[in-house]
């Protein structure tokens, strides 16, 4: 697929080198495509039911539902972060990325491999700036596509100003 003359090759790709002595460790962090799979491993919890006069509601007020929420939110995120760093070839002691119950042990399989809290958040930065655009991505890619448009003005061999009125 092509978008304006541009080839679309596939999802980004972000990378983090941690320095460590002789060898740097690499990390690499890809967007997930979709959640399909998430999903299916653990589906979003449903509220539970008021009956009030108007008839039959969901409580999404209900405590339980809102602790049930958070632990799925948490969920998800460890997903992303998990599958997002597939490409960075992980061998996990604790996580296992085809259980949702060892999912949001990540931060504890890096915290036992020796990686600081500083360099841990910095992977997650990293996992997140694969997973989405900011402003600053998007100015940058603009002045990049401006600049290639200047300098294709520039090399027309048309006229650079228009003629005088006559």
């Amino acid at each position: 697929m092509k978008i304006g003359g541009v080839e679309v090759k596939g999802p980004n790709e972000v990378l983090l080198v941690l320095p460590r002595g002789e060898e740097d460790i690499v990390i690499r962090a890809r967007a997930v495509m979709d959640m399909d799979a998430f999903e299916e491993l653990c589906p979003e919890p449903k509220p539970p039911v008021l009956r009030t006069k108007a008839g039959v509601e969901p409580n999404v007020d209900d405590p339980g539902f809102k602790q049930q929420m958070a632990n799925y939110n948490e969920k998800r995120l460890a997903y992303i972060v998990v599958k997002s760093l597939e490409p960075s070839e992980i061998e996990w002691d604790l996580v296992d990325p085809e259980s949702p119950q060892t999912l949001d042990k990540w931060q504890e399989d890096f915290q036992a491999a020796g990686l600081s809290t500083v360099e841990i958040n910095r992977i997650l930065q990293t996992v997140m700036e694969a997973n989405a655009l900011d402003e600053s991505k998007i100015e940058a890619a603009r002045q990049v596509f401006l600049r290639g448009q200047r300098q294709l003005a520039e090399k027309s061999s048309g006229p650079n100003t228009e003629p005088a009125i006559t």
